[in-house]
């Protein structure tokens, strides 16, 4: 609650997220307030009551509603660990209880004082206890009530169970009895378990009334045990914890089928209690607390208190996982022990050596947090998981080792990422250097380089004289440029390089080409208007063939060496496609055909030429041609 009475909630402290609740409405300060846990409303959001006037308002993340109620003003307030009720105190000094919906009243109690309670806490959900100076008053839910005197101030603290009363030199537990220790221990019980319990001592002093008891129960025998084992949870003294479990296994003898998983687990949660409530240790938790808790919430407040040993026990009979026990030894280990360094990471290593599969990262991060970056390093070689080993030696700035870690692992992510990371920490020259002697790092550059940093790729080649593959990466960029001044200048560089390498002849060649391939093409465009960039010597010699430039055509053939055959086969291609008949015969007149009539039928057949394909069939002189084109004229007739 600000200065202002506006309400802001954080359901989460790992993840904090402050959000305004509806406005309150208020002008001055109210007389209490209290909050129910979003598990315990209908809308599964935190709601807060407060006491203003003689009223309450119940607040939520969307409005506010007030209960207009008339019993107050309302000086203390609490809510019950279920959420279910509410216990209010009067400015009149009457104790009043009621659901935390507002829709029942349960329990009126008049305390006969005006002076509000320096504490009002729920007694598990069974009572409700008032605390003056000196004084503390017990309120049952049918108005029975029992005082207790204190004379040093104390503090009380709600549990599930009960109430736990701190003074300064002694800690209480103050509760409801059970029903099932009532049950068996309550005067002239005669009840199952009481019967049970009273057997088992006759059968020690070896009494026959011991037969008599059990024959008397026999029917509910079963309850009997179940009660013995259910009074043996709440009991402290292992006197009693004993005697109950023995009781109940007494009994259970006389059972044909009964299960006894559950006294199985009573016996192994006493043990753990036991442990955990010597003074040594301090924790003195009542048997529903630690079911509430979980065995692996008690296991990590252990931890926590640094009882590291008694964590590890209790997790191995439990069969609770124990690394993160393990890891906060070693962690605190690290940071109290002023052996050297060579000491504690063989210490850490003997125990935890024995835990395959467990992570180092976190122990060497506190080391290295430490100042200890030799134990942090040592202790990263038995990190398992390369994904937790590498970001942490990058971190602690240990670049190579990284990423031969990284290599080791074949993550190919993890090497790009102490790539990068070396790529933008260090200088190129050094960045080369690093990854020079490493085959896997460089191949994963050059892949990366292709696709994304030509230049980059360029300055790793050139530092390692490779000069043949820069020449290819010079290339490609030639061939990727749109200005063919820009296109050959990239390949007369390429070509200078391969030009110095004697094994590169036939690439030298290549390029030398291509580059008196552009320039003509360029000296084409010019001269015909037309695009000719980008094609190669078939589709130049094709296009000037279609474009009537057949002197052009003829000097492509000559300068590439392009033979007879391949230059007959596009040049018919071309005039028939143009249905230029005319120069095809003058091309086919001009030297003997090297591919044949039949070709040119084939062509006109191709582009649905009619009257081409009968020009052919005229001039051919081969009866058996002169049959197939006869064919082919029939299915165009048809269609």
């Amino acid at each position: 609650m600000t200065s202002r009475y506006q309400l802001v909630s954080v359901t989460n402290f790992y993840e904090p997220r402050p959000k305004l609740m509806a406005e309150t409405g208020l002008d001055q300060e109210p007389h209490s307030w209290t909050v129910i846990p979003p598990q315990y409303t209908l809308s599964r959001h935190v709601e807060v009551l407060i006491g203003t006037g003689s009223t309450i308002l119940v607040v939520d993340s969307k409005e506010t509603v007030d209960q207009r109620l008339q019993q107050g003003p309302f000086t203390k307030m609490a809510v019950s660990p279920n959420g279910k009720f509410l216990a209010l105190f009067t400015s009149d000094g009457k104790l009043w209880v009621v659901s935390t919906d507002f829709q029942k009243n349960l329990s009126e109690y008049a305390t006969k004082s005006k002076i509000p309670p320096q504490q009002l806490v729920w007694c598990g959900t069974d009572s409700v206890v008032l605390y003056w100076d000196k004084i503390v008053l017990m309120v049952g839910p049918f108005g029975d009530w029992i005082k207790f005197s204190y004379e040093d101030p104390i503090f009380m603290i709600s549990e599930i169970d009960g109430v736990r009363i701190m003074s300064n030199d002694k800690c209480e537990l103050l509760q409801k009895v059970p029903a099932a220790t009532e049950e068996i221990f309550k005067i002239g019980s005669t009840s199952p378990a009481a019967m049970l319990f009273d057997a088992l001592d006759h059968f020690e002093r070896k009494s026959p009334k011991a037969d008599e008891n059990i024959r008397s129960i026999k029917t509910e025998l079963v309850d009997a045990v179940d009660c013995c084992i259910e009074a043996a949870g709440f009991e402290f003294q292992h006197y009693y914890q004993r005697a109950l479990l023995k009781a109940a296994s007494f009994g259970k003898c006389f059972l044909d089928n009964y299960n006894a998983d559950r006294f199985v687990e009573m016996a192994q949660s006493l043990r753990v209690l036991n442990a955990i409530r010597y003074y040594d240790i301090g924790i003195p938790l009542t048997y529903a607390q630690y079911k509430r808790l979980s065995p692996e919430v008690v296991v990590d407040r252990l931890v926590y208190r640094n009882h590291h040993l008694l964590a590890v026990r209790i997790a191995d009979y439990l069969k609770v996982r124990s690394d993160k026990i393990l890891i906060h030894w070693a962690c605190a280990k690290i940071k109290s022990s002023s052996e050297d360094e060579d000491t504690i990471c063989r210490m850490i290593v003997e125990k935890l050596i024995k835990k395959p599969g467990l992570s180092y990262a976190e122990i060497a991060k506190t080391a290295y947090n430490s100042g200890q970056t030799r134990l942090a390093t040592k202790l990263l070689d038995y990190e398992p998981r390369a994904a937790d080993q590498v970001p942490l030696l990058i971190s602690m700035e240990e670049d190579e080792m990284a990423l031969m870690k990284a290599i080791e692992s074949g993550d190919t992510d993890l090497v790009y990422m102490v790539i990068f990371h070396l790529k933008r920490k260090l200088p190129l020259g050094e960045f080369f250097r690093m990854i020079n002697n490493k085959p896997l790092a460089c191949s994963l550059l050059e892949v990366y380089c292709k696709e994304q940093d030509k230049e980059l790729l360029k300055d790793f080649y050139y530092q390692d004289d490779r000069r043949v593959e820069s020449a290819n990466v010079i290339l490609l960029e030639g061939f990727e440029q749109d200005d063919i001044a820009e296109r050959i200048s990239k390949l007369k560089i390429a070509g200078k390089t391969y030009q110095d390498d004697k094994e590169r002849a036939f690439e030298a060649k290549g390029t030398d080409e291509g580059i008196k391939l552009l320039q003509m093409q360029q000296q084409l465009e010019k001269d015909t208007h037309q695009p000719f960039t980008g094609l190669s010597v078939s589709e130049t010699i094709y296009k000037c063939t279609v474009l009537g430039q057949q002197n052009k055509a003829s000097k492509v053939k000559s300068e590439f060496k392009v033979p007879d055959k391949r230059v007959w086969w596009i040049k018919l291609r071309a005039l028939v496609e143009v249905r230029d008949w005319e120069n095809l015969e003058k091309f086919a007149k001009s030297k003997k055909s090297p591919i044949g009539y039949e070709e040119a039928g084939e062509q006109a057949f191709l582009n649905k030429d009619m009257e081409g394909l009968k020009q052919v069939r005229a001039k051919c002189s081969n009866h058996l041609v002169a049959q197939e084109i006869d064919s082919l004229l029939a299915q165009l007739s048809a269609r």
